[in-house]
């Protein structure tokens, strides 16, 4: 299935998503591929926000304000989701789980990917109308849906 037939699917059926992408066999380039999408898609986010500060702020540059978010999202990030994904799976294996390394780290890619197009409406919400109770809701539905689909997943891949 289309990557955006799955995202779509995740919100009303996460579940029977995951477990088909968990079916595909531990194919590590697939797993980085789709943290690498997800990645892309929250950096292009970040620049209505930016675009907004840069005018809001001449000081620091729009460019300068990319580089950082560039740098943060794309070569910080990832890193960091590894060794968050790794202590998930401990976490679950010390509470009676019992699914391996790479099945934790492709629900926490996944939920990042999954969750992408909510913080794209979250990035023009922060780019056009800025900070305010319509950035808060979105931002907190954005954080509710991560946390939903990533502890659903890591569910799902703890217990096969």
């Amino acid at each position: 299935m289309p990557v955006s037939t799955d995202i779509l699917e995740s919100y009303l059926r996460p579940r029977q998503v995951f477990r088909r992408k968990l079916e595909g066999g531990t194919d590590e380039g697939r797993a980085l591929a789709t943290l690498i999408g997800a990645c892309l898609l929250i950096f292009v986010a970040q620049w209505p926000g930016l675009a907004r500060a840069a005018h809001a702020d001449p000081a620091v540059p729009l460019d300068a304000r990319m580089g950082g978010a560039l740098f943060g999202t794309l070569f910080l990030l990832p890193p960091i989701a590894y060794g968050v994904a790794a202590l998930s799976h401990l976490l679950a294996r010390a509470l009676g789980g019992t699914g391996s390394f790479f099945a934790a780290r492709l629900a926490l890619f996944w939920a990042l990917l999954a969750v992408s197009p909510l913080m794209l409406l979250q990035g023009l919400v922060r780019g056009f109308i800025g900070p305010g109770p319509a950035l808060t809701l979105v931002g907190l539905a954005v954080s509710a849906a991560f946390l939903a689909l990533w502890v659903t997943s890591l569910l799902e891949s703890e217990r096969r």
